[in-house]
């Protein structure tokens, strides 16, 4: 797989077909493998960073593999110095390695990649002595583009995100912003990656659940050099999935305008400038255009920035985005494979409406699933190839272009054909194919349980602080647009938050007979029935939700403290507590006349609240109601 810097230069990619970028990964590789053949050199793309590397700046390297290769990747300095080791791997697909070196000395260096199976895969970078000027704006181009969306550019774009949200598996990470992962250098493998000083001017990055992939993604591809576009499509309604009608590019886009009056500027500065100032408006413009019924477009549909992939250890890879049919959307960061006895761990990212980013684990609670056309195509799904045709302009692959492509070959419509256990049923499968420990697998269930209600803790404690702002009441919407409308009531309500808790509990609380319904799923206990097992699941759930706590502050800012059976106690109550103008103490399900609810000051409008009732059967039945 060719050295990405020298994949194509500007000229060569500006004429690559669609047809040319899906074979250029198949020409001889220019890079040196010793001991191996030209089968595992095409197996490995190396992303190497800064752009233009230079001894001032840290040396950062990629190595990104299709196939689970066991090696260690090296940094050997032009004297032949060994200057970095990594034998850690991610655990893949793609199957990554990641070595630095603070501060490279000029000259030709080495990325050596040793593998048990393919012996040495070697790959050249120059480092210059002196500071590069970086690149320039683009006439009619939000970015340049330098190279092709291939299977070797998305290997590494999984890589860069599995490294950009990194963290203990039992860490539970989150940050206020999008803009804090992405200034954080140790993570960020793309920092000042155009060698213009372009994440050191404070670009401000607040992507919504429905924004994130996209800003995530065009981020990538802004560095890079890659084509990128964003739909504009309405949410659906009348029994029908969202529907797409306009696609703009960074050809098309307002912003490609405005990149053009920069184009040739002398000082970095100005290149700086010219294209960071078009990056952060493009996204403003993305921002503004795509929500979550862009994700939920129907499977079949070509006219979409999504595509389903099967339900697979190899699709279901960093990148690759999930929307669920209630309209939150996630995106895979990790994969961790079932090993030693413990469950497979599908880590994802999501965004908040106010702009929190936290990463949080697969499971039911979180991932939710329906078969309703009402409300569009859900499922797992990964962003479509964008080519750029000979003439220049650029286009999105269809899903027969996706499907037989030797780079792709994924598009899938399994997922249209799944039933909601036989969906789950399917991700169990996949995540964890030997059988589990069933106490082990219901701790994860509890945990992740536990793990969403801390999270409400926080939306719950950003609600508190607006009713005490002064600001006025958070306006209720009408109907289904309590889930989806702006403002106040969008950054500070938590009726989806909430759907999604109450369906959590029934996961957790049905957690016992799901076991006994599919006892060969699990490890059961020598010498005890499905039914016993089921008893022994049923005292455990009933100890560890006891002991299982968490604090919340009171409207004068004093704490109080609730188990996780409290919060299974209040489900009814916790149909009628998404509403911000209701005090804090109300929406975590406060008896009234209560010591918890002593604090209390404040209540929604009667108005709301008879809406609320009037709505409440949708929280009580776990459905979310179809747009008109």
């Amino acid at each position: 797989m060719p050295h990405l810097r020298r994949f194509a230069s500007a000229r060569t990619a500006s004429l690559l077909t669609t047809g040319a970028l899906l074979a250029c990964l198949a020409a001889p590789n220019t890079a040196r493998a010793q001991s191996a053949g030209n089968a595992c050199n095409d197996l490995v793309a190396m992303l190497p960073a800064p752009l233009s590397p230079w001894k001032g700046a840290p040396l950062r390297v990629i190595m990104a593999a299709e196939k689970p290769l066991k090696g260690e990747l090296s940094l050997v300095a032009p004297d032949g110095r060994v200057a970095a080791t990594s034998r850690k791997r991610s655990d893949g697909p793609p199957y990554a390695w990641y070595a630095d070196v603070a501060a490279p000395a000029a000259g030709t260096w080495h990325a050596t990649l040793t593998s048990s199976e393919c012996g040495t895969i070697t790959r050249e970078i120059t480092v210059r002595a002196e500071r590069p000027a970086g690149p320039g704006a683009t006439a009619g181009s939000v970015w340049p583009v330098r190279h092709a969306w291939t299977r070797a550019t998305e290997n590494l774009f999984s890589a860069w995100i599995e490294k950009l949200f990194d963290d203990p598996l039992d860490a539970t990470p989150s940050w206020a912003a999008l803009h804090e992962v992405l200034r954080d250098r140790s993570r960020n493998v793309l920092f000042n990656y155009l060698g213009l000083g372009e994440d050191e001017m404070k670009m401000v990055l607040r992507p919504d659940c429905a924004d994130l992939p996209y800003f995530l993604r065009a981020y990538f591809a802004f560095k890079m050099g890659l084509p990128f576009g964003f739909s504009k499509c309405n949410r659906g309604g009348g029994g029908k999935a969202p529907q797409c009608f306009q696609w703009s590019s960074t050809q098309t886009a307002e912003s490609a305008r405005a990149s053009a009056d920069d184009d040739g500027a002398a000082t970095a500065p100005a290149r700086r400038a010219g294209l960071t100032a078009a990056f952060g408006q493009f996204m403003r413009t993305v921002a503004d255009t795509v929500h979550s019924g862009t994700a939920r477009t129907a499977l079949n549909s070509d006219n979409t920035d999504y595509y389903p992939v099967a339900l697979s250890q190899d699709t279901l890879r960093p990148g690759v985005i999930y929307a669920d049919p209630y309209g939150h959307v996630l995106m895979i960061v990790r994969r961790v494979p079932e090993a030693n006895g413990a469950a497979g761990i599908i880590f994802a990212v999501d965004g908040q409406p106010d702009g929190t980013v936290a990463r949080k684990r697969y499971w039911r609670g979180n991932f939710l699933y329906a078969v309703d056309p009402a409300l569009g195509g859900p499922g797992f799904k990964r962003f479509r190839p964008v080519a750029r045709e000979a003439n220049g302009g650029l286009r999105r692959l269809t899903n027969n272009e996706i499907a037989k492509s030797p780079q792709y070959g994924d598009f899938s419509l399994e997922q249209a054909k799944l039933g909601v256990e036989a969906f789950y049923d399917k991700m169990d499968d996949v995540m964890s194919p030997e059988p589990l420990d069933p106490a082990a697998a219901m701790k994860d269930a509890i945990d992740s349980l536990e793990e969403q209600v801390k999270v409400r803790v926080q939306s719950v404690e950003n609600g508190r602080k607006f009713l005490n702002s002064g600001k006025g009441e958070a306006a209720m919407p009408d109907g289904a647009t309590i889930f989806e409308t702006m403002g106040a009531w969008e950054d500070f309500s938590t009726p989806s938050r909430d759907l999604r808790l109450l369906i959590a509990i029934d996961v957790v609380r049905g957690f016992p007979d799901r076991v006994a319904r599919r006892p060969g799923r699990y490890a059961m206990p020598a010498g005890k029935s499905a039914a016993d097992v089921k008893e022994d699941l049923q005292r455990m759930l009933a100890s560890e939700l006891a002991t299982r706590t968490f604090t919340y502050p009171r409207t004068d800012g004093s704490t109080w403290t609730l188990s996780l059976k409290d919060v299974i106690g209040r489900m009814s109550e916790l149909e009628m507590a998404y509403n911000p103008n209701d005090c804090v103490e109300l929406r975590w399900g406060a008896a009234p006349g209560s010591d918890e609810a002593a604090t209390c000051r404040k209540h929604a409008p009667q108005a709301q609240r008879a809406k609320m009732t009037k709505y409440r059967a949708w929280f009580h039945e776990r459905r979310r109601p179809p747009r008109a």
